[in-house]
């Protein structure tokens, strides 16, 4: 009998599948009467950054034989356990950096990703790292509990408004166009970059989705939309050719006073520059949830940097993500079921 893999019994509580969902997947992987048959992986998993942590032993016997492997991350182990039955591959993340090793690249198996599953509540923290800043939050947090309104009256107040603002979002894939919906309702002007060509729109301008957000392309479009922008926030995947992307020189050619809003990789920000960023005054601030680092060490600069707003890697923690990955999975073994193309299929060229 052919068997699916259940192997996201996540160490954090928040992660952990719940059982009614065990039961929800287990009813569509056995009531079709093909023969499949859900196997429940019940030590714990660690789907922490990119949700690479070695096996349990429990695993690899359970994914010999196996068809289907749903986890969090894909270890060679389970890769090498499951030769040669093992068809696909999905992992509960988003992020598939840790995941996408040579054993994976040449097995010919099919391997899926979670990507867009956070997207609505990443939105949402974005948002409200945005207005943290252009409502000045930072300057209520930091003068509590005195009376100080001093920097809201001040002539150069950087307090604003989100319906004023431009907000480039660099990686507009499926987290960026949920920001993007979170701030169409405030009027916000939004630049979108992506990593396909756009063809320009009538006039030769930037073409604009259903969104209204302007789309761009290209080193020119990164230019653009840095030059353009009164706050950036990056949604990127880790990839070879988003590492080291915001350097100095990048972190330079954003307008003075911008905010920088990190919720993709810390790799994507050379932490040194944008420390020096800060310290300078040149940016109003930073909103980071992702780091080089983690945990992010006690002695680090941004712990001290000003105007830093720092989130230890939940941004897009919800007790809503089950319900979208749930249907995820069950949309995807329909299709596997059928011989259709999955949903979320990862490009192992480009890194996600």
């Amino acid at each position: 009998m052919a068997r699916v893999v259940l192997d996201m019994n996540d160490r954090r509580p928040v992660w952990a599948i719940p059982d009614e969902t065990v039961e929800e997947i287990r009813r569509a992987v056995e009531g079709a009467g093909d023969g499949l048959r859900l196997v429940r992986v019940r030590s714990a998993a660690d789907g922490s950054g990119d949700g690479v942590g070695g096996p349990s032993p429990e695993v690899l016997e359970a994914v010999e034989g196996a068809r289907v492997y749903l986890g969090l991350g894909v270890h060679p182990g389970v890769l090498e356990a499951g030769a040669p039955t093992l068809q696909w591959v999905h992992t509960g993340t988003a992020g598939v950096s840790g995941s996408l090793t040579p054993q994976l690249r040449d097995s010919g198996v099919v391997f899926t990703n979670s990507a867009g599953i956070h997207g609505p509540p990443m939105a949402e923290t974005v948002t409200g790292m945005l207005l943290h800043f252009f409502r000045g939050l930072d300057f209520a947090l930091e003068t509590a509990p005195r009376w100080a309104p001093d920097d809201f009256y001040r002539a150069d107040t950087p307090v604003g408004e989100l319906g004023m603002a431009t907000v480039g979002i660099v990686g507009y894939g499926g987290i960026g166009r949920h920001v993007a919906r979170c701030l169409r309702g405030f009027g916000t002007r939004v630049l979108g970059l992506r990593r396909r060509p756009v063809e320009p729109g009538p006039g030769g301008g930037a073409p604009t989705d259903e969104l209204g957000t302007e789309l761009l392309s290209g080193p020119w479009g990164l230019d653009r939309l840095l030059a353009e922008s009164d706050a950036v926030v990056l949604s990127v995947p880790d990839t070879p050719a988003t590492r080291g992307l915001m350097d100095a020189r990048r972190l330079a050619q954003m307008r003075p006073g911008a905010v920088l809003v990190n919720v993709a990789r810390g790799s994507v920000v050379e932490e040194e520059a944008l420390v020096e960023a800060l310290e300078s005054g040149r940016l109003r601030g930073a909103a980071l949830d992702v780091f080089n680092e983690e945990p992010l060490p006690e002695d680090h600069p941004f712990r001290m940097a000003p105007r830093t707003l720092i989130t230890p890697h939940v941004s897009g923690v919800s007790r809503g993500f089950w319900r979208r990955q749930t249907d995820l999975v069950l949309e995807n073994l329909a299709r596997f079921r059928d011989g259709r193309p999955l949903r979320n299929q990862v490009d192992p060229g480009a890194g996600y």
